[in-house]
């Protein structure tokens, strides 16, 4: 796939590369957990896995299930209480043990050996694991691969010049069969810097259009009034669909 843009993007936002050289440091990342600037989470869990959950599972017991830059998500609870096992990837500790702590669940830790100063947290049940560690260090380690990944967050938080080296981590924990839910969002680029970064469909094509059959599922106006003080004036929600191709 190459990378020109479509003419949709081009004929709504004449320069979607302004924030490619937009970056946020890890510690930015954690800075946020610790001052409450976490609009981003939802309380109660994310409206279009619900409606699209069964898409998603195919009626599948016991997946491997993968959340990247995974924060406190209550959708973590939902897979495990379906039976399945959660492993999640965080930068923030805090936001880690919050998960557990908001979630009634008990959990113990332990560092990981292959990245000097990361640990792993897991919860007394054995089907919930999250990892406090760059994500990017993942492969390091034993993390093994993944029936389904849920992509929220995720994808539009990571640098954007990063996007390439972020798929194909991805990629690499897919297995035969896999489906991959990611959201991203669509905004005027030039009027708000991100994150959330815009990932426009020529990006999602480029970053995984090889190896992967995409299906947009649903799209939906997701402008909020806390949207106006970043000066946009409309914000739509995409859900993608990844399956193997």
């Amino acid at each position: 796939m190459d990378g020109t843009r479509t003419s949709h993007d081009i004929k709504q936002y004449p320069d979607t590369e302004v924030q490619k050289n937009r970056v946020l440091t890890l510690e930015e990342w954690q800075e946020k957990w610790v001052t409450r600037k976490i609009a981003f989470h939802q309380e109660q869990g994310h409206q279009l896995l619900k409606k699209h959950l069964d898409t998603f599972l195919k009626g599948e017991s016991g997946l491997r299930v993968f959340f990247p830059l995974c924060g406190k998500a209550v959708e973590m609870k939902w897979f495990a209480d379906r039976g399945h096992s959660v492993v999640g990837v965080e930068i923030s500790e805090l936001a880690i043990r919050e998960f557990f702590t908001e979630q009634n669940l008990s959990y113990s830790e332990e560092p990981i050996m292959e990245i000097p100063g990361a640990k792993v947290f897991k919860s007394s049940s054995g089907n919930i694991s999250l990892y406090c560690c760059n994500l990017f260090d993942l492969p390091r380690t034993n993390i093994g691969k993944f029936d389904r990944i849920w992509d929220r967050g995720a994808l539009v938080a990571v640098n954007p010049g990063d996007h390439k080296r972020y798929a194909d981590v991805m990629l690499s924990l897919t297995r035969k069969g896999f489906h991959y839910l990611l959201v991203v969002v669509s905004y005027d680029p030039t009027k708000h810097i991100g994150p959330p970064f815009f990932v426009p469909d020529a990006e999602i094509k480029r970053l995984f259009g090889s190896v992967c059959n995409i299906h947009c599922l649903e799209q939906v106006d997701a402008f909020e009034e806390r949207h106006k003080s970043w000066g946009i004036d409309y914000m739509v929600e995409k859900l993608y669909l990844f399956t193997e191709k």
